[in-house]
């Protein structure tokens, strides 16, 4: 586990299992129908129960970028925050993966969340490259923290090594290079 902290706040980056975060909230890489299929949603939805998919899709369809909260059902945290990061073509790009993830810790921070786990959101089914998802997103999460009075923890749940590897070696980087 790597962590830095940042103002009030820390970011962590962990390999595993999303959704056997203890987090308040996790974050699912959705489609802006917020249907769950495979990947990361596809875990969340067998582990957390269907309820959460139908709690999701009766707030869709949202614009990409956008993101909802709903319950995570048998899961250990208490929401999931649905990030929606693609459209119905299932590709996403740069601007997406940065607005829906700013959107997330917008949304986190508005319902009172102090920690959340994201997974390298778009590098699955939207097969965004993981090195560049790594170096978006921290910034973001980074930025994010700088201002934040409240926020506790942003984990990254990186599921394999490569991933894991991607994003330390984005968070080194960005620390080596930047006064936080």
């Amino acid at each position: 586990m790597t962590t830095f902290k940042i103002n009030k706040g820390t970011i962590e980056l962990a390999q595993g299992d999303i959704t056997e975060q203890e987090t308040e909230a996790i974050v699912n890489a959705a489609n802006n129908h917020l249907w769950m299929g495979a990947g990361v949603a596809g875990a969340i939805k067998r582990k957390g129960g269907q309820q959460i998919e139908k709690e999701a899709i009766a707030q869709g369809p949202v614009e990409v970028g956008e993101a909802v909260a709903t319950i995570a059902g048998a899961l250990k945290a208490k929401y999931v925050l649905h990030a929606a990061v693609m459209g119905q073509d299932l590709h996403t790009d740069a601007e997406k993966i940065k607005t829906a993830t700013r959107n997330t810790l917008k949304l986190a921070e508005n319902k009172k969340i102090a920690s959340v786990s994201f997974p390298a959101i778009g590098t699955g089914v939207g097969g965004f490259e993981i090195h560049y998802c790594a170096k978006l997103m921290l910034t973001e999460a980074i930025e994010f923290l700088q201002s934040s009075k409240n926020f506790q923890l942003i984990r990254f749940v990186l599921f394999d090594k490569e991933a894991f590897d991607a994003f330390n070696e984005e968070l080194h980087l960005q620390f080596s290079t930047k006064r936080h």
